[in-house]
């Protein structure tokens, strides 16, 4: 545990001290990294290829290597991005990380309402992290994140996703999480990345994204009925570098009185909307179709299958 421990730490100190640098020197550094994992290395172009002319089959071949071209660009930049965030002050990021309608949120916090927020991994997810600064109140906002396989790297990211307040919560410790939460009378906003391609034991649902069937996780939602957490979607924009905006778009005021998987499918509906308005900023290296509806009826037989994905 202390090698762990000191092997985080080191890690920390070292992603901190590349932080340090001003952006317009990171974004030096991120132009590299773009050109090394597009041009030399070509970083999961297949995966990244096949995912973009899947959602959009019409798309002309100078749009897809423009789109390529662009989106390898802001990998490089989400890379430094991300180091900057364990280094920058709560004035930098609060001007580069706006929320509007932030005011709807602290005014449902105030009143005693939890919310569940539905994101994408899209533009910098890792700096919504910073939305503790503009809450008001007593209230906790939370991240769910699945731990790296690499422990230093995960205390090291942890201390990132952390720095102004927001608690990372391990995926498999939600509910006792917000239980607890619930019984010390503190309010929550909670934040779910629910875009991953899901195991098959985790899939209760097959959404209609970009017209492909698509294998879901639906335990946000389930979390959110079992609740009766008001429900929004974190619509990201990047109106230029280095500066992102958040708008917060109500999908339900309770969850609990939604139809079943009503909510799951509105947020896919609502990231396919963010990504057609600018594609190169989804995480299109991604294998987000590698487990269809055949393989999940092969998986667990076809009764079985189709008892999972009834159950709400």
């Amino acid at each position: 545990m202390k090698n762990i421990t000191f092997g985080g730490r080191a890690l920390s100190f070292l992603f901190s001290s590349i932080g340090l640098l001003p952006l317009w020197i990171l974004y030096g550094l991120a132009d590299v990294v773009a050109f090394l994992a597009g041009r030399i290395v070509g970083y999961r172009r297949k995966v990244i290829r096949e995912n973009i002319l899947r959602c959009f089959p019409d798309m002309t071949d100078k749009d897809l290597k423009k789109t390529e071209r662009d989106f390898y660009r802001f990998l490089g930049d989400y890379f430094v991005e991300t180091l900057h965030l364990g280094a920058m002050s709560s004035k930098e990021i609060t001007k580069r990380m706006r929320f509007e309608n932030i005011e709807e949120i602290n005014r449902l916090l105030s009143e005693g309402k939890n919310i569940t927020i539905y994101l994408g991994h899209y533009c910098n997810w890792e700096w919504v992290s910073s939305l503790p600064l503009h809450l008001t109140g007593n209230s906790k906002a939370g991240q769910i994140y699945h731990p790296l396989e690499n422990a230093a790297s995960d205390y090291a990211f942890l201390k990132i996703r952390g720095r102004f307040g927001a608690v990372s919560i391990d995926m498999e410790k939600v509910l006792p999480s917000l239980m607890e939460w619930r019984r010390e009378g503190i309010p929550s906003i909670v934040g779910y990345i629910s875009d991953q391609a899901p195991h098959y034991h985790g899939i209760h649902y097959i959404a209609d994204f970009f017209g492909t069937e698509t294998p879901t996780y639906t335990g946000p939602e389930r979390l959110a009925k079992t609740f009766k957490t008001a429900v929004y979607y974190l619509d990201l924009q990047r109106p230029r570098r280095g500066y992102y905006v958040g708008n917060f778009v109500k999908m339900s005021d309770d969850a609990s009185k939604e139809p079943p998987f009503s909510l799951t499918q509105q947020y896919y509906t609502l990231l396919e909307m963010s990504i057609r308005r600018a594609p190169q900023y989804w995480l299109w290296s991604h294998r987000r179709w590698k487990r269809t509806r055949e393989d999940f009826i092969r998986y667990y037989g076809e009764e079985d299958a189709l008892r999972r994905l009834r159950r709400p």
